[in-house]
């Protein structure tokens, strides 16, 4: 039996997570950065949030009952893509770790570990991958030894999206939620852009468009119907197309929106049209988390994928389709 010590600090969440080889959370403790009221997450400040906080999560899990820090085989840290301050803590934690405990050190990719998280906790097996979160969005899908992009936004992702347009119409952190909720306040469909080019989507317009007519006198809950019903529209299509393409025969939702059940009901109707399973990541996997980071690196352990000290930079642009993927056949 292998434990490992999961890192994660892409973005606003400094979350740390220990998980064992047969995919049990012995531990998982985090502190999310909340931006000030009409502002987004400053690169620095979060930063500083998760140097503040990183001392009293290791501390929370060096007292866990589930397991003494001498018997954690593998320290991982999420490498990249995400906001290079704030990848830079999660890699000083690790590597102090790495040093201080003499265990090897694993990089991890931030997109693969939402994948494989939401594989474990849902059994699938070779699913289309919709992962959606605040700093992502992308339809993937493993093809020839490695995961590809079969559709991605072009410019913001849905997450980040539906966080500006709660933030202008002054919703509390995080957005998402705030917009579902009232959304199902509504059944009045606003007109805004649909955009889909090719196998990919552009959600600015879209965005912009919300925020003029909420400007303009809209009420709020239409426009947050309309927001939902539009841009998740555009998901489902590239992820049907994907879909059909590949004859792959499950459907499976990751990242921090996947908690939107309106997303979530309308993935489930298209993925049971063409007789294929549906899936979603359990909401205490599903944003940002160090289990995630965790796993991803016991998967990484059994083809000895360990960096050295000097290898250990940060990636903040790094790529899912870049890797390959030895552990899947």
């Amino acid at each position: 039996m292998k434990i490992c010590l999961g890192i994660e600090s892409t973005a606003h969440t400094l979350g740390i997570g220990v998980i064992n080889s047969e995919g049990k959370i012995l531990k998982q403790v985090q502190k999310t950065f909340i931006p000030e009221i009409g502002g987004g997450i400053h690169p620095r400040k979060a930063a500083e949030h998760h140097f503040k906080y990183a001392r009293e999560l290791i501390k929370e899990v060096k007292n866990s009952n589930n397991f003494n820090l001498k018997d954690i085989n593998y320290v991982a840290f999420s490498q990249g893509p995400g906001l290079g301050v704030c990848l830079r803590v999660g890699a000083v934690i690790a590597r102090t770790l790495h040093q201080t405990l003499n265990i090897p050190l694993i990089g991890v990719n931030h997109c693969l570990a939402h994948l494989e998280i939401g594989k474990l906790f849902c059994d699938a097996k070779d699913p289309i991958c919709v992962y959606t979160s605040g700093g992502n969005t992308q339809i993937i899908g493993f093809d020839g030894g490695r995961y590809r992009v079969f559709g991605e936004t072009l410019d913001i992702p849905i997450g980040n999206m539906l966080d500006v347009f709660s933030r202008e119409a002054h919703l509390q952190h995080p957005g998402g939620p705030k917009v579902e909720k009232l959304a199902k306040l509504s059944n009045k469909f606003v007109e805004l852009p649909y955009t889909v080019k090719g196998m990919d989507f552009s959600f600015s317009g879209l965005l912009t468009a919300a925020i003029n007519k909420l400007e303009a006198g809209e009420k709020l809950e239409d426009m947050c119907f309309s927001i939902q019903e539009v841009s998740f529209g555009m998901l489902v299509e590239v992820t049907e197309r994907a879909l059909a393409h590949t004859e792959k025969n499950e459907v499976l939702l990751t990242g921090g929106v996947a908690a939107n059940l309106r997303l979530q009901e309308m993935l489930k109707i298209m993925a049971e049209e063409h007789g294929a399973t549906f899936y979603v990541v359990p909401k205490q996997v599903a944003g940002d988390n160090g289990a995630m980071i965790a796993w991803t690196g016991l998967l990484q352990a059994n083809y000895r994928q360990f960096l050295k000290i000097d290898e250990s930079n940060v990636l903040p642009k790094w790529r899912i389709d870049e890797i390959e993927i030895p552990w899947i056949n």
